[in-house]
């Protein structure tokens, strides 16, 4: 409502997505179904991903007029995020992480992986965590 009235227009379009989103995920499971905040997490997290996305292809293009809009969405849609690990944080975590599951080489990685996302779900990215269990195990 605050960005209606103050007519900005980035948020509020961001704002609108969310709720579309929310929405759209909620139909798809039932009328009355109730989105876990895992589930939301994961929905906010795919919408930042699409506008980075689409601001690197307007970026290549060209298009800074659709880069900024797609950047200036992203970052309010990130402001309801929890803040993401940093990556010595996130490698002391799954160092501890890899210890506790005994993995000892990259035939643990699917077991590591397992623990690691389901542990990390909304405090890093897939990739980041992939790429960090990756290098500590070979």
């Amino acid at each position: 409502m605050k960005a209606m009235l103050a007519k900005e227009k980035d948020r509020l379009e961001a704002l609108r997505a969310v709720k579309t989103a929310f929405i759209l995920a909620r139909s798809e499971k039932g009328v009355d179904y109730v989105l876990s905040d895992a589930e939301e997490l994961k929905i906010l997290q795919k919408l930042v991903k699409q506008r980075k996305e689409s601001a690197a292809i307007y970026k290549e293009q060209n298009r800074y007029d659709l880069h900024d809009k797609e950047i200036s969405e992203a970052a309010f849609i990130e402001a309801y995020l929890p803040e993401m690990m940093s990556s010595s944080e996130l490698e002391a975590y799954l160092k501890q992480v890899i210890q506790n599951a005994g993995a000892e080489g990259m035939k643990d990685i699917g077991r590591v992986m397992g623990i690691a996302t389901k542990e990390l779900a909304g405090k890093a990215e897939g990739k980041a965590i992939s790429e960090t269990v990756r290098k500590l195990l070979s």
